[in-house]
């Protein structure tokens, strides 16, 4: 077998890898106006197009789907007979396939309560899930605490509903050597509350660290959620890609049901994120207005794929408690991502970086401070450090894997 050797440098490349993340707070843990980073986001996608390069800061993996998956689908497109699979969702339920809203209900029936049907909204992705949270509940002049590092789509949805975002930045210890040094000071987010704070955003896993709350870390966030009187939008996306370590959904809590969105995604938990299949739960009284402007916007979601994933996670409940080791959830893809992880912690380490190994998700943040360049310099565009590093990375240095 051959070695696989990594080189960093100015030679000719045959892959770039692109260290970039789904937020301008890593590395520098700065934040820009999010209607900034969006462009900046967008900038980032373009370059590494144009480099040929792998872009590292989306959140898919790039290996095949897993087959079982892709096998269900090919069943349900050959019948088409069922027009249960393949037309609207029936009229009495327009929120969601009905063998996919009961297989979620099943799937967490530790924290949802009451009638599954009204409790479940099935979304065109994960992100739409988060744009009906903000639309349907946050009003002008609102304030939305949100934990930095995040994902980018969380302040400008903020914005578009009229709302303000007010981030909160987790410490970072300086020797920081996994995800879990990345710590959150309650008290400094608490001073941020005051009577206009709505609502806030908890992403657990968290993009882009990887770290994994963990129960005190919930439990300080659920008293301070009791003692102003917060929605919690419980961006929960990456609840699969764990390994050697507990997820606690935050819904799951004692009185946390009656206030928080929990949301989800077909498309991260199966590898399939161009089929665009989320979830949001959520009780009656937070789910009302979502349900609202789903019926008016989208009205429903590909019914075919709803099935094949109710297909798929019911296969995935037997294995539970058949055979945990044979599961696709719970063994399979934390398996493959710990994998992956060990190999890029060991890539950047060579290339003369301090990588951080994250407890869960598809990122890992790395520090640069050994590597010198006129990235180090300011420059007119007034970007952040970590900004500069990786336009000069993507246009001048290279990862050369052989």
């Amino acid at each position: 077998m051959s070695k696989t050797r990594y080189t960093f440098g100015f030679a000719k490349p045959k892959l770039i890898l692109v260290l970039f993340a789904v937020t301008p707070c890593i590395l520098t843990l700065s934040v820009q106006h999010p209607i900034d980073f969006l462009v900046s986001s967008v900038e980032f996608t373009i370059l590494a197009a144009e480099r040929s390069a792998v872009n590292l800061g989306q959140g898919f993996l790039d290996g095949p789907v897993p087959m079982f998956v892709s096998d269900i689908l090919r069943e349900v497109a050959a019948h088409p007979e069922k027009k249960g699979w393949h037309q609207y969702t029936r009229v009495k339920f327009p929120f969601g396939h009905p063998h996919l809203v009961n297989v979620l209900a099943k799937l967490y029936s530790g924290f949802i309560q009451g009638r599954s049907l009204r409790t479940v909204v099935v979304t065109v992705g994960a992100c739409l899930a988060l744009y009906y949270s903000f639309i349907g509940f946050v009003n002008h002049g609102d304030e939305v605490l949100i934990i930095d590092p995040a994902y980018d789509s969380y302040a400008p949805q903020v914005l578009m509903a009229g709302g303000v975002p007010v981030h909160c930045a987790m410490t970072v210890l300086e020797q920081a050597k996994t995800s879990n040094d990345f710590r959150l000071d309650i008290a400094q987010l608490r001073a941020k509350c005051n009577g206009k704070t709505k609502m806030m955003v908890l992403n657990n896993p968290n993009n882009p660290t990887g770290k994994l709350f963990t129960r005190d870390e919930l439990e300080n966030i659920a008293q301070l959620a009791r003692d102003f009187n917060l929605i919690v939008v419980a961006d929960e996306v990456y609840e699969w890609h764990v390994w050697g370590k507990q997820m606690i959904r935050f819904a799951s809590l004692p009185g946390m049901y009656d206030r928080t969105i929990s949301i989800g995604s077909a498309g991260k938990a199966f590898s399939v994120t161009g089929w665009k299949l989320g979830w949001c739960i959520a009780p009656k009284h937070l789910m009302t207005p979502i349900r609202m402007m789903h019926q008016n916007c989208v009205f429903t979601c590909s019914t075919p794929t709803q099935e094949a994933i109710a297909t798929a996670f019911e296969k995935e409940l037997d294995l539970f408690t058949k055979s945990p080791s044979q599961s696709y959830l719970l063994t399979g893809l934390p398996n493959e991502l710990r994998t992956k992880c060990e190999q890029m912690y060991k890539m950047l380490h060579e290339g003369g970086f301090d990588p951080i190994m994250p407890d869960a998700g598809y990122f890992m943040i790395a520090r640069f401070g050994k590597l010198d360049g006129p990235f180090k310099v300011p420059d007119a565009s007034n970007d952040p450090l970590d900004y500069r590093f990786v336009r000069w990375l993507c246009r001048e240095k290279v990862y050369v894997v052989f």
